[in-house]
């Protein structure tokens, strides 16, 4: 039993880090971006990216492993009906979080260029149009995955 509880806090502190890291994410970069100040941008660009991968990333491959994990440990079938609907929520947010992650590279590049000429491209304020509107689907969907795991609506064996 405390192998079982020690994975499942292990998956839930691993939850919460993704859903934190990128809450937080997405608030300082919009913010950012509100103020038009480049400097600003440009700094904030480049700290997103290394919270990406110093949080987020580890983050994910931890629920990746903690869940398989527990899925054993419980018994749970990986041809479930609630196990399809986990799958299929972690995969569109994986859909919107790997061009996320190369458009937060652009980003940087272009706030850089913003730095230079002191002034935020039009560029730069079309590709966060597309940033947030990946943001906030897959933000969604993690909201989704959270009320899988609380309210198990679906069978799971």
């Amino acid at each position: 039993m405390e192998y079982y509880l020690t994975l499942k806090l292990i998956h839930i502190l691993a939850a919460v880090v993704v859903t934190g890291t990128g809450t937080g994410i997405a608030f300082f970069m919009f913010m950012a971006n509100r103020s038009n100040h480049p400097q600003s941008i440009y700094i904030t660009a480049k700290h997103v990216i290394l919270g990406d991968w110093i949080f987020t990333t580890p983050a994910v491959i931890t629920q990746i492993i903690t869940g398989i994990l527990l899925m054993n440990f419980q018994g749970y079938s990986f041809s479930a009906p609630w196990f399809y609907w986990v799958m299929g929520l972690f995969s569109f947010i994986g859909v919107c979080w790997l061009p996320v992650l190369r458009i937060q590279y652009k980003l940087r590049e272009l706030a850089k260029i913003s730095v230079e000429s002191n002034q935020v491209t039009p560029e730069f304020k079309s590709l966060m149009k597309t940033w947030i509107l990946l943001g906030i689907p897959a933000f969604t969907a993690i909201i989704g995955i959270f009320w899988l795991m609380v309210f198990k609506p679906f069978p799971v064996a």
